[in-house]
C-alpha cells in the first residue's frame, strides 16, 4: 500500500496541529471546557476530526488492498478528506464562526464517507457473488 499511508500522515499532522490548538488553550482547565466557548470548539474540532477520518482511512487502506478501487480515485477520496477536515478543523479550531469551512468541510467527509462505504459495501457483495 502506498496510497492511504500518504494521506494517513498528512491528516496525522493535521491532528497534531488539531491537538496542539486544544493544548495551547488548557493553561487552568484540566478537564472539559470549563465554559470557555474558544476552548470548547478547539475540543470539538479536534474531536471531529478523530471521530471520522480513521473510519475512512480503515476504508481506504481496505479498498487500496484488495484492489477495489483504482489508485486515482483513492486520490481523489484522501485528498477531498485532506481538503474538508483543513476546512472544517479551520472553521472550529481557529475562527469563531467561518460557516464555510464548517458546511463545506462537513459535506466533502459526507461524500467520502458515502463514497467509500459504498466501495466497501460493493466489494463485498461482489466477493459473496464469487
Amino acid at each position: 500500500m502506498t496510497i492511504t499511508p500518504l494521506y494517513a500522515g498528512l491528516l496525522a499532522i493535521l491532528f497534531l496541529v488539531l491537538s496542539a490548538r486544544v493544548i495551547q488553550k488548557r493553561n487552568v482547565v484540566s478537564l472539559g471546557d470549563g465554559g470557555d466557548p474558544d476552548l470548547l470548539r478547539r475540543i470539538r474540532g479536534h474531536a471531529n476530526f478523530a471521530e471520522y477520518v480513521p473510519l475512512v482511512l480503515v476504508m481506504m487502506a481496505m479498498l487500496e488492498h484488495g484492489g477495489a478501487a483504482p489508485a486515482w480515485l483513492l486520490h481523489v477520496l484522501g485528498a477531498t478528506l485532506l481538503l474538508a477536515r483543513v476546512l472544517h478543523g479551520i472553521a472550529l479550531s481557529f475562527t469563531a464562526s467561518w460557516k464555510f469551512g464548517r458546511f463545506y468541510g462537513t459535506l466533502l467527509t459526507f461524500i467520502v464517507l458515502v463514497v467509500a462505504a459504498a466501495l466497501c459495501i460493493w466489494r463485498g457483495v461482489a466477493a459473496l457473488m464469487v
